[in-house]
């Protein structure tokens, strides 16, 4: 015990802060417009590799070769098979709603909205994932917002069990799809959503 003007302090252990007894703290979710103007200020660039979802700037995860490898493929691949309708996008930003711009690996939309020049397509008829560490974030974040935003069809690449989840038929409401089909490199991938499009899977997967 110590002594200031003949008064003796006490000492105070503080008690550990558990989850239970933390106070609530309230998250405040950013904007599209707000995110837009933190490049603009350049408060965020290029460098930093984030993506708006919900509200939260999320970081991405890092490329390895397979991902890099599969992204080529396709990209080449789907500018062969579509006509000029539409555009191909790989890892380009959505407008998803008020609140989420993320950039998926690939993106297939209307070719006016690949080519608008005051904004970022604000939907697509085919999103694409290319999922390593992130291949959990993929399925549940990733797949509501696709979902909730009407996306008709979504693609999880699984690099390292060289298999592909295909899923279709947004339930808006519900933020899910209602089908989901799984397969590997000896299966040909049909799309739903765009004509014409037909991957042998062992063609596009290292």
């Amino acid at each position: 015990m110590s002594m200031t003007s003949g008064r003796p302090l006490e000492t105070v252990t503080a008690e550990p802060i558990t989850p239970a007894s933390a106070p609530p703290f309230r998250q405040r979710r950013l904007t599209v417009d707000e995110y837009h103007r933190m490049t603009e200020a350049g408060i965020l660039n290029e460098d930093d590799h984030v993506e708006m979802v919900e509200g939260l700037l999320v970081a991405m995860t890092p490329q390895g070769r397979s991902h890099a490898v599969i992204i080529q493929r396709l990209t080449a691949l789907l500018v062969r098979a579509l006509p000029e309708t539409y555009g191909v996008l790989p890892q380009l930003p959505l407008t998803l709603g008020g609140h989420s711009e993320p950039e998926p690996d690939m993106a297939v939309v209307d070719a006016r909205e690949a080519e608008a020049t005051g904004h970022h397509p604000h939907t697509a008829l085919l999103v694409v994932e290319i999922a390593g560490d992130s291949l959990r974030y993929d399925r549940t974040i990733k797949a509501a917002l696709y979902a909730e935003a009407g996306i008709p069809e979504y693609w999880i690449f699984d690099v390292e069990a060289r298999r592909v989840e295909v899923r279709r038929d947004p339930d808006v409401e519900a933020r899910r799809y209602r089908t989901l089909v799984t397969l590997g490199p000896e299966d040909t991938l049909v799309c739903g959503s765009l004509a014409g499009v037909s991957i042998p899977l062992a063609t596009l997967i290292p």
